[in-house]
């Protein structure tokens, strides 16, 4: 990056807007307005003399100069981060929480147990999609393999089993959650064109059949825990899976880190007994 002269701040906004893919979903997470960053990443470009984003009609995607600066800037963060974590926990640090719709719902219903006193601040990230642990868009994450990535440590927790539930075995009609988890591609294969209500969130899919309308696919450790479900057969065994609770090796040793993965372990482990 040559001799120029770089405030942090322009460097933050910039991984915002290269994370976000625009300037719309940067702005909620930054706090700047549209224009305002728009403004900043053209004077970003000019000081450096290069060109970081292509600007599209639904977005702001990367160039190859971008993308080299992102890898940059990623490595200089993962310096800075740790520090302005350690100045600032006496500012009530937030501790980001990554993982699927179910394990995030039991989450939140034992948060009492995953605060406790401390001065701290908890953001759930409810998403099937694997968030960027390595570029701290998440502190923790609940993931259902080892971490491979280098940088990344992880924790072994669980087992986790699914199975088909209803209120009563008659049942026949399936509630399908329309998305890229292992367990909606399952049932697309299995159920074939038997009669089905599709949904977009799993939340739904677990309303059709406590009300009687449907069967569903449920972790064994929501299920089991439903008043008037019934599992129905056996295990599936093609999605059961290893449950990895994963941070940044940096991160892990913030007081604040270390006690939270120590209280999501302690939640998580309970579950299915």
């Amino acid at each position: 990056m040559g001799e120029t002269k770089f405030d942090w701040d322009d460097l933050r906004l910039f991984l915002a807007v290269a994370r976000e893919g625009g300037l719309g979903a940067a702005a909620q997470s930054t706090g700047k307005s549209p224009p305002t960053l728009g403004r900043r990443m053209l004077d970003l470009e000019r000081r450096l003399g290069l060109e970081l984003f292509e600007r599209l009609p639904r977005g702001y995607a990367l160039t190859r100069q971008g993308r080299d600066l992102l890898n940059k800037v990623t490595e200089i963060e993962g310096r800075i981060v740790p520090i302005s974590a350690a100045r600032g926990r006496a500012e009530r640090p937030i501790v980001k929480i990554s993982a699927g719709t179910w394990v995030t719902y039991v989450l939140c219903e034992r948060v009492s147990d995953l605060v406790g006193k401390d001065p701290v601040a908890l953001r759930f990230i409810a998403a099937d999609h694997v968030l960027d642990i390595g570029r701290r868009e998440a502190v923790i994450g609940i993931r259902n393999r080892r971490p491979d990535q280098i940088g990344l440590a992880g924790r072994p927790v669980n087992r986790v089993r699914f199975a088909v539930y209803a209120t009563d075995a008659r049942v026949t009609t399936w509630a399908r959650v329309i998305g890229p988890t292992p367990s909606a591609q399952w049932l697309e294969q299995e159920i074939g064109e038997a009669p089905s209500v599709e949904v977009t969130s799993p939340r739904n899919a677990l309303d059709l059949a406590l009300k009687g309308t449907a069967r569903v696919v449920l972790p064994t450790f929501i299920g089991n825990r439903q008043e008037g479900l019934r599992q129905v057969g056996a295990p599936i065994k093609e999605l059961e899976h290893e449950q990895w609770l994963v941070t940044h090796h940096e991160d892990r040793f913030l007081p604040e880190v270390r006690r939270t993965v120590d209280r999501i372990y302690r939640v998580l482990k309970g579950l299915d007994r």
